[in-house]
């Protein structure tokens, strides 16, 4: 089989570039032939697709760039030429998307119809029914206002970063797409995150239901075989983008007043000034910011880390923090809303607090940090064992090669 995997980066930038090429990865380890197609970027990794890349809002030039950036947020005219001539050179059998919204666009769409390609695409966020695609108004709220139909109360609560103008582009856009590209019509199977996030697109988009669909958790590339002893040193984790909807200010606050546990803060983001500020102008010893982290070094922190924390003040969908984490068998405290009491088990794999109350995750924190060596390999050892059932690459790939044999098989 020859997977066309769709996605706009072709770079790390988050966790759905992630679960691509590990999903591309996967595909090859057992034989399967994969071709890429993303946007060009100054950040993208050599590929020998590369030639088929459509510009980017950051390597499109020329006087009319503001204005071509603006069109083709709706809809890419270069990518829709340059995936067909991908399609006429590769001919692939199945074409399995990640991201495209407002960068790719659905100017694909009909190119992969045109030519009988299944179009599966994994659903990493709330595009498909929240034009901000967060779930949260201009003002950091939770807000399901806009009901999947409803857009222009985008631009009314300014919901993309406070900004009326951005806001009212998204909203166009959503409006636009769902009159000319409806993903219904157009995806012929969706892969879901987290049973959340299906729950929530089929809520606002009913007609989902009709369509086949699987949910399946982002998967771990290893998993290790023993459960961790407690550390002499106990630190606690965050890792991650430092902006609002993450929760970091929540979590400073209930460190404030037990010294006594020390946390790390790993990332970079809009919120790392107010966040290091308040931390000084409340003499917190008890925090260290380290900045951005990755490769072997972010993995060590995880590794020797007492507990990792997911203090996510959005609908989180299913995030690799606590899948890196379980696979190195570290336990982890996470906020209870959005995917994450699905793949947080309290008192199995850690600990669950009320998303956004500084006092209940103080509460966990205190509770986490009292917890004698049994318990906490006990903990150790449910990251592990959830791990293995629903994380490992194994269990990913049998649910996905079956899921993709449904449409490969239809078509021939």
């Amino acid at each position: 089989m020859k997977v066309l995997l769709i996605d706009i980066y072709n770079f790390n930038k988050g966790g759905a570039e992630t679960v691509c090429f590990n999903t591309g990865k996967l595909l090859e380890e057992y034989g399967h032939k994969v071709v890429y197609f993303t946007l060009k970027w100054p950040q993208n990794k050599p590929s020998p697709f590369s030639k088929y890349f459509p510009e980017s809002k950051e390597t499109r030039d020329g006087p009319l760039r503001q204005v071509r950036n603006l069109i083709n947020y709706f809809y890419h005219f270069e990518a829709a030429k340059k995936i067909e001539q991908l399609i006429l050179d590769e001919k692939p059998d199945l074409a399995h998307i990640h991201l495209m919204w407002g960068q790719i666009t659905p100017s694909i769409f009909p190119v992969l119809k045109k030519y009988h390609i299944p179009i599966l695409f994994t659903v990493h966020d709330y595009r498909m029914v929240c034009p901000a695609y967060t779930f949260r108004d201009g003002s950091g709220r939770v807000c399901e206002v806009c009901q999947g139909r409803y857009f222009y109360k985008c631009f009314a609560h300014a919901c993309c970063k406070g900004n009326k103008l951005m806001s009212a582009v998204m909203a166009a856009e959503q409006y636009f797409r769902n009159a000319f590209f409806n993903p219904v019509k157009f995806i012929n199977g969706f892969i879901y995150v987290s049973n959340f996030a299906r729950n929530i697109q089929e809520k606002y988009m009913p007609a989902l239901k009709e369509k086949p669909n699987i949910t399946l958790y982002n998967f771990s590339t290893s998993i290790v075989n023993r459960p961790k002893e407690m550390s002499t040193e106990k630190y606690f984790l965050f890792f991650g983008r430092l902006s609002y909807e993450k929760g970091v200010m929540t979590l400073l606050r209930s460190f404030k007043d037990i010294p006594h546990c020390f946390l790390k803060v790993v990332g970079t983001g809009p919120q790392k000034g107010e966040l290091k500020a308040f931390a000084k102008d409340n003499g917190m010893q008890n925090v260290a910011f380290l900045g951005y982290k990755t490769g072997t070094e972010l993995t060590d922190l995880v590794i020797n880390a007492y507990f990792v924390i997911v203090p996510s003040e959005w609908y989180e969908n299913n995030p690799m923090t606590v899948i890196e984490a379980y696979s190195v068998g570290t336990p982890v405290i996470g906020a209870r809303i959005g995917g994450i009491p699905e793949i947080v088990v309290n008192g199995q794999t850690g600990f669950l607090f009320e998303s956004g109350n500084v006092e209940d995750l103080h509460r966990v924190i205190r509770q986490a940090y009292n917890l004698d060596g049994k318990a906490y390999t006990a903990l150790s050892c449910g990251t592990i064992d959830f791990a293995n059932r629903n994380l490992s690459k194994k269990s990913y790939w049998a649910k996905l090669i079956k899921f993709y044999k449904l449409f490969v098989d239809n078509e021939k």
